[in-house]
């Protein structure tokens, strides 16, 4: 949002973040995303802040249709480098607006290639700290852009924010941005 020049403020939610049985990863991210919208909202509400659109995201990793979600430790998240290496993935990034009562939304999808990794470079990049609370267990905005041959779709639906959505989704609440 600073990248567009928007003011905003941060509403730290407790949302689990469980895909359901037989859920597909539109279906949770886009529920994720709601539900964050939703308790944002309500948290806002009850500090009695002046009514603004209310902007929440999630994002997933999805390799071979199975939802890679945040590395549990140093061995998944290794594990998960592993299967990412030399492969394409998708990062689906659900995006959520709620303004007065009324919901907006889009998921944003997107195709990322891994090249090659070696092990020594998997547990390098682990030890960075970075990839410890990401989805997929990497970062494309910091070093494991490193990793990444190819990408198909939007940059900043990648890091987790598709900034084109989130301008059409405000859009459709009367914030114009640009």
């Amino acid at each position: 949002m600073r990248q567009l020049g928007v003011s905003f403020d941060v509403v730290p939610t407790d949302v689990p973040e469980t895909v359901l049985a037989g859920e597909s990863a539109h279906d949770y991210v886009s529920r994720v995303a709601r539900a964050k919208a939703i308790a944002a909202a309500a948290a806002i509400d009850k500090v009695r802040r002046p009514a603004r659109p209310v902007l929440a995201a999630d994002t997933c990793v999805v390799l071979d249709g199975h939802i890679m979600g945040k590395p549990r430790n140093r061995r998944d998240g290794e594990a998960m480098l592993g299967r990412l290496a030399g492969n394409t993935h998708q990062v689906l990034t659900g995006v959520h607006v709620l303004s007065e009562g009324e919901h907006h939304a889009v998921v944003n999808t997107n195709q990322v290639t891994f090249g090659e990794l070696t092990p020594a470079q998997i547990t390098r990049y682990w030890d960075t700290g970075e990839p410890a609370d990401k989805a997929g267990g990497y970062a494309i905005q910091g070093r494991a852009a490193a990793f990444i041959s190819h990408i198909e779709g939007s940059y900043t639906g990648i890091v987790g924010l598709p900034l084109f959505e989130v301008v059409r989704l405000l859009g459709e609440v009367g914030v114009e941005i640009l």
